[in-house]
């Protein structure tokens, strides 16, 4: 069974403190030149949206975890 306090860290809105804004800038800069080298570096196909999308889905994973710390 999941805990309220699990519900609560998944759930709750999580303000950032600067630091964590300075992560999350830091981390959407990185993904932000990642994904623009995968446009400069690939053929304009499926397998390059599906990167894209992926990227865009560890970018959001990633930064949930530093809201969520």
């Amino acid at each position: 069974m999941i805990s309220d306090v699990e519900l609560n860290k998944r759930f709750d809105y999580h303000a950032p403190d600067i630091t964590r804004e300075a992560k999350h800038h830091g981390m959407r800069e990185f993904y932000k030149g990642l994904a623009e080298y995968i446009v400069d570096s690939t053929p304009e196909s499926r397998e390059q949206s599906l990167a894209l999308t992926h990227l865009e889905e560890s970018m959001f994973w990633a930064n949930a975890s530093i809201a969520r710390s």
